[in-house]
């Protein structure tokens, strides 16, 4: 008997989430196959051409920047939409379902950026201390889904909710320790907008025109502002009117509606643009430097060590409780899940650092660790579930 175990949550899931859970599914298994292809195609007789392509110039903008600044503020939109869903009416509407969650959130950032700093404490490098913290949705939930049926509902919901909350910690982060200097004009400007779509949401205006067009100049003067222009897409689902969170909602339909191009367009083109690493004469010797140790330990050792740690206060001190059929060494499985940092974590990777051969040793090093962690969280819970069925 789980000695942890008291009057378990009850799991409720919406269509909504099974939805953004199949999609997410799928969009990992995506994203393994383009980074595969873009870290190939980078290091093959086309790899100078295909470097080159994303940084072509669009508008007066790289190519590349057009994805990171303004599609990934679409991503952002998703995320903040689910969240948003998830307090209203999902996991997150109930505190003792939310606890865990919350609580495995915050050691899974906490964690690994206390080993990151550990490792470079005092060098330019611990400006990367926010690289380990993040958890990739798409890649995570794709792993998972790798196990099939065996996977028990609250452990799912667990890790979608655990990931949702971590990219909010993650966004918080951006909005604090990586944004240049601010133009408050501008930020002022781009939260009068803001303000201005809360007040339409107070109205009940519930067409959704008026708040994308306001989005967009929103998204505009975040730009130019000094904060990174990816907060607007968070603080645009929060302006959406909510409702009763039904089909015929404002947030239902344009989450509805973002689901696969995010997926399927968006979080793939990322992948492409931003995974082209070429392995340099030498390379390895990058793998052992003290920010890389930092990053590849944060995420495989940090990660889990986190997760589980907070979970178990949380649940010794009744805070929470572990969901129906869950027991702490599942916690333990989705904690290696955890340490895929991926989109995330190479998104705050040209966020902290400057230097190109920085960027790109960090980015093998999250690369590196994305795998490993998905691999053997895959392992480890397919062991797992497999003993809880022959048990049953």
């Amino acid at each position: 008997m789980n000695k942890f175990k008291q009057s378990a949550p009850v799991i409720r899931t919406t269509k909504l989430f099974r939805e953004f859970f199949e999609s997410e599914r799928s969009g990992g298994l995506l994203l393994i196959a383009c980074t595969l292809i873009s870290l190939l195609l980078a290091n093959s007789s086309l790899g100078s051409a295909y470097i080159h392509f994303w940084e072509h110039d669009l508008g007066g903008t790289p190519i590349s920047h057009w994805i990171n600044d303004a599609l990934m503020a679409v991503f952002f939109l998703l995320v903040g939409l689910e969240l948003e869903r998830e307090v209203y009416i999902g996991e997150l509407s109930y505190i003792r379902n939310a606890s865990l969650p919350i609580a495995a959130a915050l050691g899974g950032m906490l964690v690994p950026a206390a080993i990151h700093l550990g490792f470079n404490y005092g060098l330019p490098t611990s400006s990367g201390a926010g690289v380990p913290m993040a958890t990739d949705i798409a890649f995570a939930i794709g792993v998972l889904s790798l196990l099939g049926n065996k996977v028990p509902l609250g452990l799912k919901v667990f890790l979608t909710a655990l990931a949702v909350i971590d990219d909010l910690g993650a966004i918080l982060v951006i909005a604090l320790f990586y944004s240049s200097g601010v133009d408050w004009l501008n930020l002022g400007i781009s939260l009068g907008i803001f303000g201005f779509l809360i007040l339409l949401n107070r109205l009940r205006v519930m067409r959704m025109w008026p708040y994308l067009i306001a989005g967009v100049f929103m998204w505009y003067f975040m730009h130019h502002s000094g904060i990174h222009a990816t907060i607007s897409g968070v603080l645009l689902a929060f302006a959406m009117p909510f409702g009763d969170g039904k089909k015929n909602s404002t947030s239902y339909q344009l989450q509805h509606a973002l689901h696969q191009p995010v997926a399927f367009v968006i979080l793939p083109l990322f992948a492409l643009a931003n995974t082209a690493v070429v392995f340099e004469p030498g390379w390895q010797a990058d793998v052992f430097s003290l920010n890389s140790l930092g990053i590849s330990l944060g995420l495989l050792i940090g990660k889990p060590i986190g997760v589980v740690s907070f979970s178990y206060l949380a649940v010794r001190l009744r805070i929470s409780a572990l969901p129906q059929g869950i027991q702490l060494k599942h916690i333990a499985g989705v904690g290696i899940l955890a340490g895929i940092g991926f989109t995330m974590s190479i998104f705050i990777i040209l966020l902290a650092y400057t230097d190109p051969g920085l960027i790109a040793s960090s980015k093998l090093a999250v690369l590196f660790a994305s795998f490993t962690a998905g691999l053997i969280g895959y392992l480890a819970l397919n062991s797992l579930l497999n003993k809880k069925r022959s048990k049953q």
